[in-house]
């Protein structure tokens, strides 16, 4: 046997032992969970995410490989309250993947396991793209990511018991690394309490509430609703009453209405990534948080 096929007949070992060990298909909705979930399963499981950082999240198209991925998955974690009403739905049906249905253990929203903001007393077309379960941008908050850490590893060793033991203590190492980093970010955050802004779109409420910010406006005028001129002029005038120290948009959002704001504010516009991938240094969950706190810190000096 040559040295090449030698060395192939290795790999090929290799990836099929790796195979043979990872126990669970994980699908996540978006990349905070699909990163949450590697770390607690390990090589127990394998992971893709449906999205990316630079997309909106309300709006995916079930694309044929999205679909198949969908079919093979053996949990679907996702945010839920919502978020995904416009896509989900329509994707988990065509897959014909009944492990992942409404109310099997295949199907994991992590909004279920936080408290919410912003519920609406009713709902109507009338308000925009308003979530009848509440903001449903949970992530932005670390506190919340530690519940969702807890209850999603309950739920891959319901998926895979012989994993459980593995989950637990994946968990306990993650929640205690996550807990030193909580008291970094309060630490940096600090600077920030109290500061008012702007944002595109109710991205920012959970993490505004845990740093202490102020959010005075939205740049669009409803929920999903992009910004108008008169909406814009109406905005800026209000800032008389309340003044702001920045604009805040997602790097995935068009940053034009944001400038137009800035400028005529006189504050300074800060592009912030919603989740791991939108920006190049959001790699994972841990350093979406030290970008996010970076360029808000950058923005009020």
């Amino acid at each position: 046997m040559t040295t090449i096929l030698r060395s192939l007949l290795a790999l090929s070992l290799l990836l099929a032992s790796a195979a043979a060990q990872a126990a669970v298909n994980v699908l996540a909705c978006e990349p905070e969970w699909a990163d949450l979930a590697s770390r607690l399963g390990g090589d127990r499981v394998r992971v893709s995410s449906a999205t990316t950082g630079l997309q909106d999240p309300h709006h995916v198209e079930a694309r044929p490989s999205l679909i198949a991925r969908t079919r093979n998955a053996d949990l679907l974690v996702c945010t839920g309250m919502e978020l995904e009403a416009g896509w989900l739905p329509a994707l988990v049906e065509q897959s014909g993947n009944s492990r992942v249905a409404p109310g099997r253990p295949g199907l994991f929203e992590a909004g279920r396991f936080v408290v919410p903001l912003e519920v609406p007393a009713q709902v109507d077309r009338s308000q925009g793209d308003v979530h009848a379960q509440g903001n449903p941008h949970i992530h932005l908050d670390p506190r919340n990511v530690a519940r969702v850490a807890d209850a999603l590893a309950r739920r891959l060793g319901e998926i895979d018991p012989d994993g459980a033991s593995a989950y637990g203590t994946r968990h306990q190492a993650f929640a205690a690394q996550w807990a030193d980093a909580q008291r970094r970010w309060l630490e940096q955050g600090a600077e920030l309490k109290g500061v008012a802004l702007v944002e595109h779109h109710r991205n920012l409420s959970y993490l505004a509430n845990w740093l202490g910010m102020r959010i005075e406006g939205s740049l669009e005028p409803k929920p999903g609703i992009e910004p108008s001129a008169a909406h814009l002029n109406a905005l800026l005038k209000s800032l008389d009453q309340r003044p702001i120290r920045l604009v805040a948009h997602m790097t995935y959002q068009d940053a034009r209405a944001a400038q137009w704001l800035g400028t005529n504010a006189h504050v300074p516009v800060v592009a912030l990534p919603l989740t791991i991938g939108g920006t190049d240094k959001a790699k994972d969950l841990f350093s979406l948080y030290d970008e996010i706190l970076a360029r808000l810190r950058e923005a009020v000096r």
